[in-house]
């Protein structure tokens, strides 16, 4: 049985087919993956078909990309409803929550209507949010403007994730057949990659399952390194366009916003080699208290969060696809080239070991939907019994660098969550089994969180040299 085949006996209500053929309906929309595999989910049936007039009929209904048409049908009396990604900026000199649909190009006078603002049940925060929203344009009166209002809103969760689910489901694969799943829900065609090259792609799933983790990505160009975070889950923010701020990022003294890193599990960083950062000190002083303790000080606004950093960027490589420089740093703003910084950082992903992706690397065939399973990932960040399970079965050396340890452990605890998600205690595992699953531990968890931590060991040993060059030797407990 091939992985797709299994993948679709496995989740049957869950899992969509994946086609290039089916890229055309969604020609001219900007759509991250998590959306479209909705979409196609809701429109195909048990052999794999898609209904594409539905699908497009969907779309014109409630995803228009005609602002001007949406605008016309406002203007007329009319209310519209709409599925859209959406973003929130509370103007406190105003008193107004304003917000924005980059996909139409909405004017700014667009506004939160107080009762929505008042609905727990569907809190709204600044920033960005996906759901379904309806909008009704109010007409000028005096001196006051018309302006568009929005009346209702619901978060884009389609499903309801059983974990319980998922983790019995992942009892009917072997790990390697579970490694090929995670490539393939990550949209890749597993049959391309080699093992150690299945190893990096879902190491930057890491980042999404576990809190606070802090991670490089260096590679060469065209091997996706901004994919995952820009399409596979709303819980993370790829930020682009070659420069950023403290108020972006953290907290905005002017407005009194917090930043987009309040609001999503990882923030990456895209680019990361000609990135420039608006007042370099100040953000590096900021940075380090943050990545070393998740909050942050500005003035006398405390921030604090449990998203993840992602840096990702270009290496220059030698014929032989093997960096030009060993010390990495080199490709990375300046404010990440002291060691302390640096040292902050849990792990790296060596991006030139991927192929330049061609069609033949993209999946084609039955795959888990990705927004079921960034949800889960999602949820499964905060399950305390992984960690349990890595004291229970690693010993820490006494001489430990208490960095190393923290990186070492979340990393292996990330690894944990995604290669066994339904391990989550040794209590009912036989003695037999236990000796099993430590060897897979060892090789799957310890051993690629330990390769990875070394990496930045050494790029902070190149900095310093009051940096030791290697990391303390972590082992599974017999």
């Amino acid at each position: 049985m091939t992985i797709n085949e299994k993948t679709k006996e496995c989740f049957a209500e869950l899992s969509i087919m994946k086609s290039r053929n089916y890229d055309s309906l969604f020609k001219g929309r900007n759509l991250p993956s998590f959306v479209k595999d909705f979409i196609l989910r809701r429109y195909t049936d048990d052999n794999g078909a898609v209904n594409g007039p539905a699908v497009e009929a969907y779309l014109a209904s409630k995803m228009p990309s005609d602002a001007e048409m949406l605008k016309q049908c406002l203007l007329g009396g009319d209310s519209v409803n709409i599925t859209t990604r959406f973003t929130v900026n509370t103007d406190m000199a105003k008193g107004m929550v304003r917000f924005t649909l980059p996909e139409i190009n909405l004017s700014s006078d667009a506004f939160v209507s107080q009762e929505l603002l008042e609905n727990d049940a569907e809190p709204i925060t600044d920033g960005e949010h996906w759901g379904n929203i309806t909008l009704v344009y109010v007409e000028p009166e005096g001196r006051r403007k018309g302006y568009v209002l929005m009346t209702t809103y619901k978060a884009f969760e389609p499903y309801r994730i059983d974990v319980p689910y998922y983790m019995q489901a992942r009892e009917n694969f072997t790990t390697d057949e579970w490694i090929d799943f995670l490539v393939a829900t990550m949209e890749y065609n597993p049959e391309e990659f080699s093992e150690e090259q299945k190893q990096e792609l879902i190491s930057r799933l890491l980042p999404l399952v576990e809190p606070r983790l802090n991670m490089i990505e260096l590679g060469p160009k065209g091997t996706g390194k901004s994919y995952v975070y820009n399409n596979l889950s709303k819980h993370a923010w790829l930020l682009a366009g070659g420069r950023t701020s403290r108020a972006k990022l953290f907290y905005n003294k002017a407005t009194r916003q917090f930043g987009v890193m309040k609001n999503y599990d990882v923030v990456g960083i895209d680019e990361i080699t000609t990135f420039q950062f608006s007042d370099p000190n100040e953000m590096q002083s900021i940075m380090k208290s943050y990545l070393e303790a998740g909050k942050a000080a500005v003035d006398n606004t405390m921030f604090q969060s449990e998203c993840g950093l992602m840096l990702l960027g270009n290496i220059p490589l030698d014929k032989d696809m093997r960096p030009i420089n060993p010390s990495y740093v080199k490709c990375l703003p300046e404010m990440f080239r002291e060691s302390a910084t640096m040292d902050r950082f849990h792990g790296f992903i060596e991006g030139w070991k991927l192929p330049r992706l061609t069609k033949d690397h993209i999946i084609e065939g039955w795959v888990l939907n990705c927004e079921y399973f960034s949800s889960v990932l999602h949820i499964l960040r905060f399950a305390s019994e992984y960690d349990n399970v890595f004291s229970e079965l690693v010993a820490v050396p006494h001489d430990c660098d208490l960095r190393d340890k923290t990186a070492v452990q979340r990393m292996s605890t990330a690894y944990h969550k995604l290669l066994f998600p339904h391990v989550r205690s040794l209590d009912n595992i036989d003695p037999e089994e236990i000796v099993t699953f430590k060897q897979l531990y060892n090789h799957y968890c310890l051993q690629p969180a330990m390769r990875r931590r070394q990496i930045i060991r050494d790029q902070c040993h190149r900095i310093d040299r009051e940096f030791k060059p290697e990391v303390s030797e972590f082992s599974i407990i017999q």
